[in-house]
């Protein structure tokens, strides 16, 4: 402790001076708006570069996390890559052309990418606007999916901009399969939890377990054959002579929706006239009754 006080006695001059100098370091900034002014801007200035140099710092950090979520992607790729190239080999050896890995029923369809700029997943009928119109190629009837499945359908389409009827909305029906199983019924959803929906329809010998993939069924203009759509969760017990229905667990995450595909198929308005044709002979050629 003697210590102590002696030091503040031998350098009580530099002390007193410090504490002048502080002092009137503050009284003249705060007298002063013109020297107050460019301390706060001085201030703000090494804030900021401090702020930065931690933020390097902390990212530095992060590399190794980051490197090994690379890594991660970069294995999964790399066995996508060898799968491919595995199936590349059996067409070869087989002396089959290339072509067919393409499947036709695909070939006529684009995809156009938007942005989800507005997304409802809590009402009782739920729709989603994106940042693509008509301006883009966008029409109605034109399905959306995303990275991990079916999202909905184009009913409202402005320059810039449309609106989607979303899965999550009771008058959006849904033709689908259970993967590997020809066996179709509707996807609907029953306005409870947004994370399901019910695939109703289904024929009574249906063959499926729980974790079977479901998928559109391409028995519309709207969306390519095969495209994920949910998972079996569980029998939905409303049973009928003929039909039962099934719990899905739906792959798309409505509630995070961010990036989105429209699917253009080129040839929708080729099929619909089609339909429309069929439509309209079967009408003409139903029977008339008359009175005799």
């Amino acid at each position: 402790m003697r210590e102590i006080i002696n030091y503040f006695i031998r350098n009580s001059k530099w002390l007193l001076f410090v504490f002048y100098i502080t002092l009137s370091c503050l009284m003249l900034f705060q007298s002063n708006p013109y020297q107050h002014h460019l301390y706060m801007t001085s201030a703000s200035a090494v804030a900021s570069t401090v702020y930065s140099l931690s933020s390097n710092i902390t990212s530095y950090f992060n590399l190794r996390e980051n490197n090994e979520d690379l890594n991660r992607r970069n294995a999964d790729l790399q066995a996508e890559v060898l799968a491919m190239r595995e199936q590349l080999e059996k067409y070869q050896d087989s002396e089959q052309e290339l072509s067919p890995i393409i499947p036709d029923s695909l070939r006529h369809y684009r995809f156009i990418v938007a942005r989800v700029i507005n997304n409802s997943v809590i009402r009782p009928h739920n729709y989603v606007t994106i940042n693509r119109g008509s301006n883009s190629g966008i029409r109605p009837e034109m399905g959306v999916i995303d990275q991990n499945g079916v999202v909905g359908v184009v009913n409202v389409v402005g320059p810039n901009s449309a609106r989607i009827i979303s899965l999550l909305n009771p008058n959006f029906r849904l033709s689908c399969k259970i993967k590997n199983n020809e066996t179709f019924g509707s996807l609907v959803w029953d306005g409870k939890d947004p994370k399901y929906a019910v695939l109703e329809e289904l024929p009574r010998h249906t063959v499926y377990k729980k974790g079977d993939t479901i998928v559109t069924s391409g028995y519309s203009a709207v969306f390519p054959p095969g495209i994920p759509v949910g998972l079996v969760e569980s029998d939905n017990s409303s049973h009928n002579e003929n039909f039962f229905s099934l719990k899905i667990k739906l792959l798309s995450d409505f509630s995070t929706l961010n990036n989105v595909q429209v699917v253009i198929n080129n040839y929708a308005d080729e099929i619909k006239s089609v339909e429309e044709s069929t439509a309209k002979e079967e009408n003409e050629n139903k029977p008339t009754s008359s009175n005799q």
